[in-house]
């Protein structure tokens, strides 16, 4: 594994660790809930932190692979789908904006698959990388929402920051669904050669 590999390994590490102190105040309500929140902040930032830096690793110190093209989304999809299952179980996003981030999520597997069979390791593209900022900024919203809960703010603002975290995670699934449109373009053009 390359420095970037390792970096982006992080996530992998995090995603059942935050999924795990996401639950443990419902798990064991004697904890409380209060100790949860800079843990899950500090989780949150560590994880999105090492999808910045895999990249400017791997650039300056030209380790660019085949492996990793197709390991740093993994790690990105795996971390944020435990981010959005939490929130979605502790009802701060709707299920179904979830559903369709994971039959896109899935769709882009199986395209990446093919294109694989076809030689051609198919990395992260422009419209994926918006919609991974989206993703980014609707999952800081959530967990501002989840944080306000866990410390008993009050409930217009808990309201108004829930409805921004949707509003900004239903643009992120648009967002994706065009990135996908535009994956399934590089994988038809790329069969047709």
């Amino acid at each position: 594994m390359t420095s970037a590999d390792k970096i982006t390994s992080i996530r992998l590490i995090l995603a059942p660790i935050f999924f795990i102190v996401y639950f443990l105040p419902l798990w064991f309500p004697a904890l409380g809930s209060v100790w949860s929140v800079p843990v899950l902040w500090v989780i949150f930032i560590i994880a999105e932190l090492t999808d910045l830096f895999d990249g400017l690793v791997a650039r300056s110190r030209n380790e660019v692979s085949d492996f990793g093209k197709l390991f740093d989304p993994f790690s990105d999809t795996l971390v944020r789908i435990t981010y959005f299952l939490c929130f979605v179980v502790d009802g701060i996003l709707p299920a179904i904006l979830l559903m369709i981030v994971l039959y896109r999520e899935f769709g882009i597997l199986f395209l990446r698959t093919l294109m694989m069979k076809l030689g051609i390791a198919m990395g992260a593209r422009s419209g994926g990388k918006i919609k991974a900022v989206t993703y980014m900024i609707a999952g800081v919203l959530a967990l501002i929402a989840s944080s306000m809960q866990r410390l008993s703010f009050g409930d217009s603002l808990f309201t108004i920051v829930k409805v921004a975290a949707i509003v900004v995670f239903a643009i992120s699934v648009i967002i994706s669904l065009s990135s996908f449109a535009d994956y399934y373009r590089v994988y038809k053009n790329a069969k047709n050669t």
